[in-house]
């Protein structure tokens, strides 16, 4: 598995890391022995970072890793949470909060430190509060070595700008903003560079919107968002290929982005996103597919407060 540097961390990150989202059951009921054989086979195969958070499953991602990972040497991988975000509706960035979380965290996946702590989904408060009073906690824990590196992750690229402009971050978490669709995070690379911040990406596959799966109910994409995905993923078919190939190609491209975090249940999907991570698909296709979707490159939408967001593009 290739490797890249995570900014001035002196880290180096797998081009693709395992996402313990879908062991929390965010996208669909798993079976349980599947979850966490997927884990396992995603540590073979070299995606030894895995990125989970209080969030996933309500607890379940964690405490799932947790049986996973006990009979694991710690240093044979990489481990990065979140808090913060607890519920769809529950947020709390209090400074008490965060000790807490943090410690619960390690107790539930039964290790002595955390390499990643994020603080989640951010655009949902007060960013004033993140950086007065979540990221201090969150320094104080680092030098107590419970944490090593600290970011932030959401989906409004305003946000990180607006946090780094104040104060100072060891990473940041980007999700569906470098994709085949969406290359928005690309754009920021420059800006990020100049902070000494290291980039991570996630979700190459736009939360399914880049495969021939259904999407999740709760996708935000527009009719014609889906019907011109939907359109690019039949072109793909009918030369042989499956849209999320070329999707996952796509986002591990960049040298610029550390790693591109990917997550399933099924042990079977990690195994083959491996190997599409070391089979390129003909550019010619990637070159029609980008054009076909060009209609609605870089459509996004709002997601938390209004305030923390960019104006949409309609599409």
């Amino acid at each position: 598995m290739q490797r890249r540097p995570l900014g001035n961390t002196g880290v180096d990150l797998p081009v693709l890391s395992y996402g313990a989202s879908s062991i929390g059951q965010e996208f669909r009921n798993v079976d349980l022995n599947e979850a966490l054989r997927s884990v396992n086979v995603a540590l073979e195969l070299g995606m030894d970072f895995i990125d989970t958070a209080a969030y996933y499953g309500r607890g379940m991602s964690e405490c799932l890793l947790g049986v996973v990972l006990r009979d694991i040497p710690r240093d044979k991988y990489l481990l990065g949470s979140k808090l913060g975000r607890y519920a769809p509706a529950h947020f709390d960035f209090s400074a008490k909060r965060v000790v807490e979380s943090v410690d619960i965290s390690l107790m539930r996946m039964g290790v002595e430190h955390l390499d990643f702590m994020i603080c989640h989904d951010i655009e949902f408060v007060d960013i004033a509060q993140v950086i007065e009073e979540t990221l201090p906690a969150l320094r104080k824990i680092k030098d107590a070595g419970k944490v090593r590196f600290i970011g932030i992750s959401g989906y409004p690229m305003k946000i990180f700008k607006r946090v780094l402009d104040e104060t100072s971050l060891d990473f940041v978490l980007s999700y569906n903003h470098y994709t085949l669709q969406n290359t928005m995070l690309g754009d920021m690379v420059p800006y990020l560079k100049s902070k000494n911040v290291g980039i991570m990406n996630a979700a190459p596959f736009a939360a399914r919107l880049l495969t021939n799966t259904s999407l999740p109910v709760w996708h935000k994409a527009t009719p014609e968002v889906r019907a011109v995905c939907k359109k690019a993923a039949d072109h793909c078919a009918a030369q042989g290929y499956d849209i999320a190939q070329l999707a996952l190609q796509f986002s591990i491209a960049n040298p610029e982005l550390a790693t591109c975090i990917v997550g399933s249940a099924n042990p079977d999907n990690v195994r083959k996103w491996v190997a599409w991570a070391n089979a390129p698909v003909p550019q010619q296709l990637m070159s029609e597919v980008q054009t076909i979707l060009k209609p609605v490159h870089n459509w996004f939408h709002i997601e938390g407060r209004p305030e923390n967001n960019d104006t949409p593009i309609v599409k």
